[in-house]
């Protein structure tokens, strides 16, 4: 899991820089109504570490094989009005989650990292999962470092 904590604290240096060196106009910019902003996409991860500290935590001590439970994404953007909030709030709880995260996954153990979860119609492992999560970061931090 070493690989998957270091992909999650890669990304903390380049959100960072990425986000000291972006106008405000530039972070709230949408190409399109329906795309999301850079704030917007960084709020999306959030939301997404969100769930997934959840999910993370939640297997440790539900029945297995433990069912991922889906979420609506452009909702939650929406209703957490990422938009509008100031960056440097968004950049903070995105940090924290992912700091909380990595601490989660380097405590696992061989036991469970092999725990079972199903997610839609396929069985699936925790760390399945949390590596799944660092890729779908990793997709979203390549977003926010080209234009939205």
């Amino acid at each position: 899991m070493e690989y998957t904590v270091n992909q999650i604290k890669n990304s903390f240096k380049i959100v960072r820089e990425l986000i000291l060196q972006t106008s405000a106009e530039e972070a709230e910019f949408k190409a399109r109504p329906e795309k999301w902003s850079k704030k917007q996409i960084l709020g999306h991860l959030c939301d997404s570490a969100i769930n997934n500290l959840q999910r993370f935590t939640e297997v440790q001590y539900e029945s297995k094989p433990y069912k991922i439970m889906g979420y609506k994404q452009d909702e939650l953007v929406l209703a957490n009005d990422y938009q509008h909030a100031p960056i440097e709030q968004i950049l903070n709880l995105w940090l924290a989650l992912n700091t909380q995260i990595i601490a989660l996954i380097i405590n696992q153990t061989n036991e469970t990292l092999q725990y079972e979860i199903i997610i839609g119609a396929e069985l699936k492992t925790l760390r399945w999962l949390m590596e799944d999560y660092a890729t779908h970061l990793h997709h979203h931090v390549k977003q926010l470092t080209n234009k939205c």
